[in-house]
């Protein structure tokens, strides 16, 4: 498996490229079981003119400030790429693997139209709480059964796959709660819409303090 530091995939990172973690926490382990997943973890960059890249993901910690809102906050979360790789990595204990994805457009980057749907997704959805244990079970399962949950709270997978929804590149008639962390790496063989697929993973080296 290729190996970046975390600069090299920092700046090597696109929009739509995703980022997935994995950790040994008891949280961790019961994320992976909840969703039958092989990684608890995911976001999907976000790197647009001249802001910094960024990563658009969900959770419960609220280390570090929103770049949309400016607070700490929990949930639907945007915030400076390098600084959550290395909070995910030295707080939480976490590796990290980055996955890009190609095929979109030719110079290899998303259209200017995805860009704008991201930042209509991220307008609409940053701030959103983070689902309870019972309901990312609840909620995975109705997924499973096609069944569509309510979007009052979203699970990190579930905003990826609204995002990449939201551009094109999933199915709308799919409901978001079907995914979970493990369905963006690459042992699931997620298959994308207009010709687009995500690389393999590519380990980053994270510095543990």
């Amino acid at each position: 498996m290729p190996t970046l530091s975390l600069d090299e995939a920092v700046d090597q990172t696109r929009t739509g490229d995703v980022w997935i973690f994995r950790g040994s926490s008891v949280a961790d382990r019961a994320i992976r079981t909840v969703t039958n997943a092989p990684v608890n973890h995911v976001g999907m960059a976000v790197v647009i003119e001249d802001l910094p890249p960024l990563l658009w993901h969900a959770e419960l910690g609220r280390s570090l400030p929103d770049v949309w809102t400016g607070e700490h906050q929990r949930g639907v979360q945007l915030h400076d790429l390098r600084d959550a790789v290395l909070t995910w990595r030295q707080k939480y204990g976490q590796r990290a693997w980055l996955r890009q994805l190609v095929g979109v457009a030719d110079d290899g980057g998303v259209t200017p139209e995805m860009e704008d749907a991201v930042l209509r997704t991220i307008a609409r959805l940053d701030g959103k709480p983070f689902p309870t244990t019972r309901g990312l079970a609840s909620g995975w399962i109705r997924g499973r059964l096609r069944r569509r949950t309510s979007a009052e709270a979203v699970y990190c997978a579930e905003l990826v796959a609204a995002t990449y929804t939201a551009m094109g590149l999933l199915p709308a008639s799919r409901p978001q709660n079907w995914y979970d962390p493990g369905t963006f790496a690459s042992e699931d063989h997620l298959e994308l819409l207009l010709g687009a697929k995500l690389g393999g993973e590519i380990a980053v080296d994270v510095p543990a303090s």
